[in-house]
């Protein structure tokens, strides 16, 4: 299995630099579309429900205090992703990439993974629940994928 730092890095290799929070929002949709096509997470930390939305504190950790994050990530190896999570992460970036950190910020907070681990708490209340994959899974298997995927 792939660590969040894999994913991050190939994100940014794939995309470029960002802002912190649109890499964590990308990394968020990652595993929820990798956990609807191949039923299994994409990478093993946990999510959590941040005020701004979800949050890898393993990324976190990294990229703290930065607000736009380079490319070269210094974890992770962005070589260790291929096959259907390629293809899955590269359908993520072809169909939120282009959104604005704060664009894709406001969906996961209209999105029920991220209000349900909160208990539904005010967007502004500070929170470390979990998101789990079970929720993402289950929230995001009522709609079609974004983007195409082979079979």
């Amino acid at each position: 299995m792939l660590s969040a730092h894999d994913v991050a890095a190939y994100i940014l290799e794939q995309h470029g630099a960002m802002s912190a929070m649109k890499l964590q929002k990308l990394v968020y949709y990652s595993q929820a579309w990798t956990l609807v096509l191949t039923r299994k997470p994409l990478f093993r930390e946990p999510i959590r429900a941040w005020a701004h939305g979800p949050v890898v504190h393993e990324l976190f950790d990294v990229h703290r205090g930065k607000f736009v994050v380079e490319p070269e990530w210094p974890k992770g190896d962005a070589d260790r992703v291929g096959g259907a999570e390629a293809e899955i992460i590269d359908g993520v970036l072809s169909s939120y990439g282009r959104l604005s950190a704060e664009r894709l910020s406001k969906m996961t907070h209209e999105e029920a993974p991220w209000d349900s681990a909160r208990d539904h708490a005010p967007a502004w209340a500070r929170s470390s629940s979990i998101i789990t994959t079970d929720a993402l899974a289950d929230y995001y298997s009522q709609f079609e994928p974004p983007f195409e995927v082979e079979p």
